[in-house]
């Protein structure tokens, strides 16, 4: 099944990966608008983190879900787990013992244990203060489920507020508590922004993308810890230099063989052009790189257009053919001396032996309800 929310609507798909075509099947209203989603590693539940991305003790939580596996529909069970903040990403360890939560504003995370049937219970309590860097964006296990790894990504200058370094923190990781955490940048990281992460299924290299530097990094994934330096630095983007509104980096995801790895070049800057906001500068693509299989290195073979704008989700299927990315919301663009609306909407590709993609086709999508925010592919 294919799922993907608007606003605090979470629709389910069909998926036919052959044919390439998504489906529609049900909508399930969740307690507020969608921020991330995680499926158990072994049950058929999933986690909806949500947020009505406002103050402090708002609405902000995780509900989860039981998954029928015949129909790939939604049942929520037990009790949402109320948050005072916006957690804006979760994800599980590969034991399915933890639920780990990420939240930007205030940057913080938390450990929650995971019941038997799947349902959330009590935070686990750090023995010490947990440092995540500024603005916590992604919390990821690695696949050995001895480390924890959080994408910190700091921001650029504004009018109002100077520049926060990332970093990419690292923690040691054992009965759902941190330790020993230490900090990758690159100088004082004020120009260092990772967004999320990804692991090789196999080899010890972790992909990390850059949303303020427009780059893919390489890091060796080590028994204790991640190297300190990039063994590889890649650009995704024709001029990573414009940098945000302009310019930014998206998601990535290594591909299930794990010969390649993908990212979203995001931009939805506008100039004015008749009177009206279109898009400016800036690419709204998916990058592909090749993985070398005896060293890790990433050969960037592709990039090719989404027809959208601000694709800040997207989904591979768990057998390697085909490729869905999901842009927010519409944006106008000019064509020569006219202006077309580019509705928001799923992209949909074909992924070769080669790792290349092959747009089929674009499904629009009405998000007046709200945004698109995540997708992703659940095997049933």
């Amino acid at each position: 099944m294919f799922y993907a929310s608007v606003g605090a609507d979470l629709g389910s798909y069909t998926v036919d990966e052959n044919a390439l075509t998504l489906t529609r099947d049900s909508v399930t209203r969740t307690p507020d608008l969608v921020q991330y989603v995680w499926v158990h590693p072994t049950l058929p539940v999933m986690y909806v983190a949500y947020s009505n991305r406002a103050k402090a003790n708002d609405n902000h939580g995780v509900a989860a879900y039981r998954i029928d596996r015949g129909t790939g529909r939604l049942t929520e069970f037990d009790q949402p787990l109320a948050l005072d903040n916006r957690p804006i990403h979760i994800s599980v360890d590969p034991a399915g013992r933890h639920l780990l939560i990420a939240y930007n504003q205030p940057s913080n995370l938390t450990v929650h244990t995971l019941n038997a049937d799947g349902s959330i219970d009590d935070p686990v309590a750090q023995r010490e203060p947990v440092d995540v860097g500024v603005y916590a964006h992604q919390v990821r296990v690695a696949p050995s489920a001895n480390l924890v790894v959080v994408s910190a990504r700091g921001g650029d200058a504004t009018a109002t507020a100077p520049a926060a370094p990332g970093a990419i923190r690292v923690f040691r990781f054992s009965d759902g508590r941190l330790s020993d955490g230490s900090s990758i940048a690159d100088g004082d990281g004020l120009d260092f922004g990772p967004r999320h992460v990804d692991f090789h299924p196999t080899k010890p290299w972790m992909y990390v993308s850059m949303e303020r530097n427009n780059e893919l990094l390489t890091f060796g994934v080590q028994d204790d810890g991640i190297t300190p330096s990039p063994l590889f630095t890649k650009a995704t983007v024709s001029q990573p230099a414009l940098r945000a509104p302009a310019q930014y980096l998206g998601p990535i995801h290594v591909h299930p063989n794990g010969r390649y790895v993908y990212l979203v070049n995001r931009s939805d800057g506008t100039v004015d052009f008749g009177g009206r906001k279109v898009h400016g500068p800036g690419e709204n693509t998916v990058a592909v790189f090749s993985i070398d299989e005896a060293g890790g290195e990433p050969t960037l073979i592709q990039t090719i257009g989404i027809d959208a704008y601000h694709a800040r989700t997207f989904s591979i299927h768990p057998n390697g053919r085909m490729l869905v990315t999901a842009a927010v919301a519409p944006l106008s663009e000019r064509n020569g001396d006219q202006v077309r609306d580019v509705p928001a909407g799923f992209s949909v590709f074909g992924i070769g032996d080669d790792g290349r993609l092959t747009f089929a086709r674009k499904y629009d999508v009405d998000v007046s309800a709200g945004p698109l925010f995540w997708c992703g592919m659940v095997s049933l």
